[in-house]
């Protein structure tokens, strides 16, 4: 039997200290070849300093740190031309042509797609004689994700590739990716938007303040909830968690951001006779909701806080 391929991305205790502060904290993450996994978390969470460690761009404190089989040492000149990169946020010289732009990033290798494929990849070929000036957000972030794929690289780190874009240009850049997968590319992706993850990456890792939380896919780290339904609940007064969780189909009852959400395996059996606790506390409902269970509800039954109650971290 052949030995099982190595891992595209390896590291084991990976550990990244700012003078007190770890902003990666033991963290283990395994990402096979072929494979689009995501790292999933708030703003400080330790998400990009994980992938500058992957990319050679930053030492850490201790741990091991494989990149295609490979360890960082010198200048990592041959390593660096296998890989792809795109950073949350690009500057490229605005005067220059889109088209020379890319050529520039090409002539960094000795191999590599030609600059209109790379353009034609994501959908810019008839901006290939414009300035770089003249193009919007989502146009930018496409030529940067070019540039990313200029060299053909083995493995592509996408860091927050979608933030501060419209939906539109968000799901551009989602068929884009979702192309790479089917080319057989290793993608690494930090994102905070848990749909981008759960319709992007085959695996996905949840961190909070540099720890590794969860690991799975996104269906099971869903399935792991134990239910399939959320109901959000705003009241003016107090229930007590434990008349919550005695209602019927209640597998779980959290709250955040001023909301009780409860965890429930079929809304139409839990809502009635949680209204009906709600009338005979003589409260009144500001507002209810109800969703399918998501990997944000993952994140706030692992963490005890929503997403954005983590943005704005260092």
């Amino acid at each position: 039997m052949a030995a099982p391929a190595p891992a595209a991305l390896l590291c084991r205790a990976l550990v990244k200290r700012y003078g007190e502060l770890a902003a990666v904290d033991r963290l283990d993450l395994e990402v096979a070849a072929g494979e689009c996994f995501g790292l999933l978390g708030p703003n400080g969470a330790g998400k990009t300093t994980t992938v500058e460690i992957f990319e050679g761009l930053t030492e850490p404190s201790a741990g091991e740190v494989l990149v295609l089989g490979e360890r960082w040492h010198g200048d990592g000149r041959e390593l660096r031309t296998r890989l792809g990169i795109q950073l949350q946020e690009t500057r490229f010289p605005e005067k220059l042509r889109v088209g020379e732009l890319i050529a520039v990033f090409r002539s960094f290798y000795r191999r590599g797609l030609e600059p209109d494929e790379a353009l034609a990849r994501v959908s810019l070929a008839e901006k290939r004689g414009a300035f770089v000036r003249t193009l919007s957000g989502g146009q930018k972030q496409r030529l940067s994700l070019a540039c990313a794929l200029v060299g053909d690289p083995e493995v592509l780190f996408l860091d927050e590739p979608t933030t501060g874009l419209d939906p539109a240009s968000r799901r551009q850049i989602w068929e884009i990716v979702e192309d790479l997968k089917a080319r057989g590319r290793t993608i690494l992706l930090t994102t905070h938007y848990m749909e981008e993850a759960a319709r992007l990456c085959d695996r996905v890792a949840i961190v909070d303040r540099g720890r590794k939380l969860a690991e799975g896919t996104p269906r099971a780290l869903v399935a792991s909830l134990g239910a399939e339904h959320v109901v959000e609940l705003e009241v003016e007064g107090e229930l007590a968690d434990g008349e919550l969780a005695a209602l019927p189909g209640v597998e779980a009852v959290r709250r955040a951001e001023g909301a009780i959400r409860l965890t429930v395996a079929d809304v139409a059996r839990a809502v009635p006779p949680l209204l009906a606790l709600v009338a005979a506390h003589g409260l009144e409902a500001r507002r209810l909701a109800t969703h399918h269970a998501t990997l944000e509800d993952v994140f706030l039954a692992l963490a005890g806080r929503t997403l954005a109650d983590g943005e704005g971290g260092g």
